[in-house]
């Protein structure tokens, strides 16, 4: 075990969109165990929760300066536009890692388990600089969910990325390792392929996920979409390999359906080679608005990224730190 590594400062990164129902019993539920964590002497009395306001349109930013004024462990950060989870996350730990030693990251509906925390914590005394979160079940998640999520996993596998099945975004990294993660620039995130790609030290910690009590899921089946597609086109040109194999056997395809039509034209029977022409066309027009479409994914997302934009503005920063830079 490595000592040095012992009461760090852990600094909690919860990304929030329109949480104002939850966000106070949240935070209550995280300060109570910094303190727990802090008398166990697990953790530095310096550390802080960051609060990330991913441009709500609800009363969470009030909410999150209240907090703020009432509590010196609260940090509060406020994107100018709404950028979505995962530059919600990865904006917080790019604050913290200025401040902390570790930083571990949470939902704010709090369905994570929150006591697994001190099971992170342990790994990373124990010389770990990645701890990813696994879930023990999906028994929370509604049927399609689960089918499409397991899926996803399967296909990410499948496709070259090294993702663990059922990962969430909870999850514990050292200074080290969001130094690391600061050097990826892609506009197009998906943390959960990013991140076991660093190379660092990892392990892993199990945890239950539970219902969630206060208001509704902001995560919408548009934005698991969005997701998805931004993990398949930032971690693998398989996709694009795949539609050349199409092609070619479309072609094969066609070849044999060319021999079939001749066929049925030599002995007279064109009349009913109409269904295989048909079925023809359908067959090589799907291959190619598919193809189409896959390589127009792999166009607009290269287009994003040589724009080079900032992936995230900060309106407001409330914070006891100093801290000066609000553009990443």
């Amino acid at each position: 075990m490595e000592n040095h590594r012992q009461q760090g400062i852990l600094y909690i990164v919860v990304p929030c969109y329109n949480e104002e129902e939850a966000i106070e019993k949240s935070a209550e539920r995280l300060i109570a165990k910094l303190r727990q964590l802090e008398t166990d002497n697990m953790i530095s009395p310096q550390s802080r929760i960051v609060l990330v306001d991913d441009g709500s349109k609800d009363r969470t930013w009030e909410l999150i300066e209240a907090l703020y004024e009432k509590n010196d462990s609260i940090i509060g950060l406020r994107f100018a536009h709404n950028r979505g989870h995962q530059n919600a996350i990865l904006a917080g730990m790019m604050y913290a890692k200025d401040y902390c030693d570790f930083a571990i990251t949470i939902d704010a509906d709090l369905q994570q388990d929150i006591n697994a925390m001190e099971l992170f914590i342990s790994e990373y005394v124990s010389g770990s600089e990645i701890v990813f979160g696994v879930r023990n079940s999906r028994n929370t998640d509604s049927f399609f969910k689960k089918i499409s999520a397991t899926a996803f996993y399967k296909m990410m596998r499948f496709l070259g990325c090294s993702i663990y099945e059922n990962s969430a975004d909870y999850r514990l990294m050292s200074a080290k390792a969001l130094d690391a993660l600061s050097e990826y620039s892609e506009v197009n995130l998906f943390l959960r392929g990013i991140i076991p790609d660093i190379g660092l030290k990892t392990s892993v910690v199990h945890f239950d996920v539970f219902p969630r009590e206060q208001g509704k899921s902001k995560y919408s089946l548009s934005k698991m979409a969005t997701l998805a597609a931004d993990g398949i086109t930032s971690f693998s040109i398989r996709p694009i390999r795949l539609v050349f194999m199409m092609g070619a056997l479309s072609i094969l395809v066609g070849f044999f359906m060319i021999i079939h039509i001749l066929y049925e034209h030599y002995f007279g029977y064109t009349v009913n080679g109409w269904s295989s022409i048909l079925m023809s066309v359908w067959l090589l027009g799907g291959a190619i608005l598919l193809s189409l479409g896959i390589i127009g994914e792999y166009v607009g997302r290269n287009y994003m990224e040589t724009k080079r934009r900032p992936r995230y503005y900060f309106w407001d920063v409330l914070s006891h730190d100093a801290h000066e830079d609000t553009q990443v």
